[in-house]
């Protein structure tokens, strides 16, 4: 095989790997299974400075850096109490209508202690998270 067959080959190869679906991240409600995001839908923040950030009433004097406990969207058609023109309110699922959140306009603060705005937030303890895999049945070879 000659230098310029073994380039392609690995071109080739690369470009397969390239153009296969890599596995989306899907947040599921925990009591229903219904998917309520999906990776795309996740609007990310800057960890904040965690207790120091807080109100003294609520620090609790552990200066350790604290994960959030949850996860920050962007405003999605089955949230209803938006199209209600609430301005803040609690998320609940439309499959079961079980609490997922909350929400407010003007934003909200994270428990690692950054701000948010506007805020919707879904509770980690009350969503899944689950990867799709690639389909297996498709044949990328030519």
């Amino acid at each position: 095989m000659t230098d310029l067959q073994m380039e392609v080959e690995v071109d080739t190869n690369s470009s397969l790997q390239e153009s296969l679906p890599k596995p989306q991240v899907m947040y599921r409600c925990k009591k229903c299974r219904r998917i309520v995001a999906i990776e795309e839908n996740i609007v990310p923040h800057e960890p904040g400075k965690g207790e120091e950030c807080f109100a003294w009433k609520k620090r609790s004097g552990n200066s350790e850096q604290v994960q959030c406990s949850s996860i920050f969207v962007e405003p999605m058609k089955w949230m209803q109490t938006i199209h209600d023109g609430m301005v803040e309110e609690k998320l609940l699922c439309f499959g079961c209508n079980g609490r997922l959140g909350y929400f407010n306009w003007a934003g909200m603060q994270c428990s690692c202690g950054a701000w948010v705005n506007p805020a919707f937030q879904l509770n980690k303890s009350r969503i899944d998270e689950c990867k799709s895999e690639p389909n297996p049945n498709l044949n990328m070879e030519t």
